[in-house]
Formats: structure tokens, sequence, C-alpha cells
């Protein structure tokens, strides 16, 4: 008897789909609209702009929004966002306006029935990657809204392919050779160089566009046929230059639709 080996069924292309361009940590404008603020987001929803931001996990199990892992360039107040619960943090206000750090729920009701896309950015510290995963991932199951997330830290990327591998994934990189932000050089040339994309599989690349001419970055994103973002884009040369080289642009400080 003859025994024929079944052909695989080839698996079908995943589709990633990104937005045309992101403003940066909302819409904001300085002084008076602070960069991840509700008026930087409701802002960028008015003029219908997909929004970047950043979620940290607080020490209550709660997710806020903001970048640093320090309080004190936004608030005026010295100390690490984790180590704060959501009731205290509430008290503290953004660039010496009346704004306060906007928990995740704020953010994702404001754009929940608006069909703008947002770009989530996962912020780990203190090896909390695990937990901030599942907690976002959790509230994001409610989301009606879309949504890609991306992370500086590949173990987030890592974790999203376990427990949500259908979330569309990406990973930030820029040049910390140059740039160490504390790593460690054998940390820093790993992550320069995307050695872990075997692991991590991103869909798509955030990079830094400073750094745009890193021969490993272009080679790795050609190889693989990846979305490529380039942030963060503050002029309209800048803005111009990176949609000619393919990139979906994250962009503050102007108006792209204002000539």
């Amino acid at each position: 008897m003859r025994i024929t080996k079944k052909k695989k069924t080839p698996k079908a292309a995943r589709a990633v789909k990104l937005a045309e361009r992101y403003a940066h940590r909302g819409f904001h404008s300085k002084p008076e609209v602070p960069e991840n603020s509700m008026a930087a987001f409701r802002r960028a929803a008015d003029r219908g702009f997909a929004s970047e931001f950043d979620v940290h996990l607080l020490a209550d199990g709660n997710l806020a929004v903001f970048h640093d892992e320090e309080l004190e360039r936004e608030t005026g107040v010295k100390g690490r966002i984790e180590n704060y619960d959501l009731s205290n943090l509430r008290k503290l206000r953004l660039e010496g306006t009346d704004e306060p750090i906007p928990a995740l729920d704020e953010v994702l009701d404001l754009y929940e029935d608006t069909g703008i896309p947002l770009l989530i950015e996962l912020k780990t510290a203190g090896g909390n990657y695990r937990e901030l995963t599942e907690r976002v991932c959790r509230r994001l199951d409610r989301y009606g809204g879309e949504f890609v997330i991306e992370s500086f830290d590949p173990r987030v990327l890592m974790e999203l392919r376990k427990i949500r591998p259908h979330i569309i994934r990406g990973q930030l990189v820029q040049d910390f050779i140059k740039r160490r932000e504390g790593l460690p050089l054998y940390q820093a040339m790993l992550l320069s160089d995307l050695a872990l994309l075997p692991f991590t599989k991103p869909d798509f690349i955030a990079f830094r566009f400073d750094d745009t001419k890193r021969r490993s970055w272009v080679s790795a994103m050609e190889s693989r046929g990846m979305l490529k973002a380039a942030w963060t884009i503050r002029s309209r040369e800048d803005y111009t230059a990176a949609v000619k080289e393919g990139c979906i642009p994250i962009f503050e400080q102007f108006d792209p639709d204002q000539k």
C-alpha cells in the first residue's frame, strides 16, 4: 500500500494594519496642552488624528497614561510612577496646567466610538512586563476600537505572542549604543541590533527617525516585509522624508494638514 503525505495547508497571511499617521502622546501643544493629557487626546480626536500614548502599571494594579518612569519632568514631583496608586497620582498636575494624569480607562472611553486607531506603548519597569501586558490585554478585551501595541521591551512582545497572538505588535527600537539610557553594553547591543526578532516576531518596527540609517534595521525590515513607523517627527521636512521612505510618521509639535 502506498502512503501519501498530506500536504500542509499554507497559513493565512496575517492582516497587519496601521493608521496613516499618529499624533505622538496625543496632539499636544505645550505649554497649554500637555503631552499624554486628556486635552491632547481630545484635540487629536477632534482632528481625526490617530494617537500614540504610553501606559504604566501602578502600585495598586491600575493603569495610567504617562511617558516617563520618573514623575518630575512632567509634574515637578520627584518619585517613580510605579510606586503610586491611582488616587494619589490623580492629585498631580501636568506641566503646570490643571490637567491630571489620565487613567487608561479614560483614554479608551474617549476613543471608544470614534473609529480612530490607537498605538499603545507598554512601559515596563522592575520586571513587571508580564503583569503589565496581562492587565492591558484584559482591559483591551473590552475595548471596541482599533488598536495595536508596541514596546521597547522584547518580553512584552513575547508575552503578547503567548496570551493574545491576534493583537498586532510592534518592536520599538533606537540606537541604544549611542543612547545607553543606563543599559549594560550587551543589552544595548542586543536591542539595537534587533537580535530577538526570531522570538518576538513583530508585525512592525517603530524606530527613532534620527537613527534611520542603521543597517541592521533596514535589512531586518526589508527581509521580513514588515511595516515601519518613524518617531518622533517634529518638522514638515522630516514628515515628508519619512513618508517618502515608506514610513508611518509619529509626529508632534506641528499640524501635518496645515501648509
